[in-house]
């Protein structure tokens, strides 16, 4: 019943994307997401990407290194040194693939990073954002997605991390100002414009 939920509701948001400007996608699979977002990528593109488990989930990073992108791989460094300066080569990719942490039914994108190297590339710098996220992520008003980024995804990502933080410890945001707060950016994207962001919603359970 879930999934027939999913399937009636995704069309929907994805319309109500498209009305903010958003190219949207409703897929009813991982597999036809995987598929999507290959067939958005541009030929002979710079692909990078941002921490995001429903990015691993669908197989959408092995399948654009098997495809013979080059690729800005922060995953194939060990140094915090490293991965920064990865990231920050990341932000004048052609292509930036990445998931939401929440998303409005009227369309509107609510996002949460630590580093800020996420939301920084949402914002501006790569010329096309993917962002492919399950309907489980889909809340009611933006008051909702915002409460389900900050109480649900935060705490379980910064679990994911083993951060030191209150709600990697109780599982409950404590609006804390810890070291290694996740909360740092908390970016809403209501819209875009010229087809930059590209939103493919997935009928299934992704991520966190």
């Amino acid at each position: 019943m879930i999934k027939k939920r999913y399937d009636k509701a995704g069309p929907a948001v994805a319309e109500a994307m498209r009305k903010r400007g958003f190219e949207a996608y409703y897929v009813s699979t991982a597999e036809e997401a995987r598929e999507k977002a290959l067939e958005l990528i541009p030929e002979n593109s710079v692909v990078s990407w941002g921490g995001s488990i429903t990015i691993d989930e669908i197989g959408l990073k092995e399948a654009v290194i098997s495809r013979g992108c080059k690729v800005i791989n922060r995953d194939a460094v060990e140094s915090r040194e490293e991965k920064m300066e990865l990231m920050r080569q990341a932000l004048t990719c052609d292509v930036f693939l990445m998931s939401a942490n929440a998303i409005s039914e009227d369309g509107q994108l609510v996002n949460i990073d630590g580093t800020g190297n996420r939301v920084a590339a949402l914002c501006f710098g790569p010329k096309e954002v993917i962002v492919v996220a399950g309907m489980n992520k889909v809340a009611g008003s933006l008051e909702e997605a915002y409460s389900r980024a900050r109480k649900f995804a935060a705490p379980v990502n910064a679990q994911r991390f083993d951060f030191e933080t209150p709600c990697s410890k109780t599982g409950m945001c404590a609006d804390c100002l810890s070291p290694q707060c996740i909360c740092s950016q908390m970016v809403v994207t209501r819209r875009t414009s010229g087809g930059r962001i590209k939103v493919i919603l997935v009928g299934e359970d992704l991520g966190f």
